[in-house]
């Protein structure tokens, strides 16, 4: 398979089960210009990929379409691997049973070589000094981000400061060891970003409304506004 007919197949790939992705996105994944993708997308439509959208807006895969069975290089398998044996260890019930269930079936489907690889593989994320009430906490937010549920917890800020919160939570972050929660914070009327190791027990409320100025995508843009601290 030649190089471009190799990226084809990767765009082909990327596109499939996401609702949608911008041409600058797949830019990004593959290291190509912009120019390259609107040619490749084009190209692909033309060959009868049923690839939905247009440039300026973003891309899916028709959900009608048929692609061959998933495969997996050496350094993808690896990947999904260390990426699953994290998640195991800090992610919680819900994170670690989905880890190890969607690992099993993939090394189900691969062959015996790619089977044995995945199983040599020496990256490991020990969780033994890990209480298992931050597990509990990881869940709890999980369903909430999940369900749209107001969640309440005492909080000790970075300072020492402690304070009782209410937040709609938006999304989950992982910083190599420390979970935090991005949410908007109804006592300082504003986005905030949560350690979940400072937090005492969390407790779910009533959902929250899907409010402009409010949705995980005016979070993103916050956090990623010029000087905007990542943890608070």
């Amino acid at each position: 398979m030649t190089r471009r007919a190799d990226r084809l197949f990767q765009i082909a790939e990327l596109l499939r089960g996401r609702r949608l992705t911008t041409a600058q996105q797949l830019a990004d994944w593959l290291g190509i210009s912009l120019r390259t993708v609107y040619r490749d997308v084009r190209d692909l439509q033309l060959s009868g990929v049923p690839i939905e959208g247009e440039a300026g807006i973003g891309y899916r895969l028709s959900r009608a379409a048929s692609l061959p069975p998933l495969t997996f290089t050496a350094e993808e398998l690896a990947a999904l691997a260390a990426g699953a044996r994290i998640l195991e260890s800090w992610g919680g019930a819900s994170f670690a049973g989905g880890a190890r269930s969607a690992l099993a079936k993939i090394a189900s489907a691969m062959p015996a070589d790619k089977r044995a690889a995945l199983e040599r593989l020496a990256v490991f994320a020990p969780s033994f000094h890990v209480e298992q009430e931050f597990f509990v906490k990881v869940d709890a937010l999980h369903r909430a981000v999940d369900s749209r549920h107001v969640v309440s917890f005492p909080y000790r800020d970075r300072l020492g400061a402690h304070t009782e919160r209410r937040v709609w939570p938006l999304g989950l972050i992982y910083l190599g060891g420390r979970w935090m929660v991005g949410a908007w914070c109804e006592l300082r009327e504003d986005f905030r970003n949560f350690d979940i190791a400072r937090m005492g027990g969390v407790a779910l409320h009533e959902t929250f409304p899907d409010m402009s100025g409010r949705r995980l995508a005016d979070y993103l843009r916050h956090i990623n506004a010029p000087n905007e601290p990542v943890i608070r």
